[in-house]
């Protein structure tokens, strides 16, 4: 971060489509994905979307940063953790 650049402050403020916009492709797919199934682990969403499970994640963590996603672990196996989207309307 250099001097010239404005401090981001974290929030819990919820993002909005216009955030997905300027993210990878990857990421968009996966909040499409998302926004048709609710929830979703991040196996289920590389099997629907056919990419890669290093891509999710990193679309997934592009996501999170865009506070476009929510995501808990799974009851059934906590070992995964369940994906949804939480865009702002």
């Amino acid at each position: 971060m250099s001097a010239s650049e404005p401090l981001r402050q974290e929030t819990s403020e919820r993002g909005t489509w216009d955030d997905v916009r300027d993210l990878p492709p990857s990421a968009k797919l996966v909040a499409k994905v998302l926004e048709y199934n609710d929830t979703m682990t991040q196996q289920q969403l590389a099997d629907e979307t056919l990419l890669p499970s290093r891509t999710v994640r990193y679309a997934l963590n592009r996501l999170d940063e865009a506070n476009v996603i929510d995501s808990r672990f799974s009851f059934s196996d906590a070992r995964k953790r369940l994906y949804s989207l939480d865009i702002q309307s």
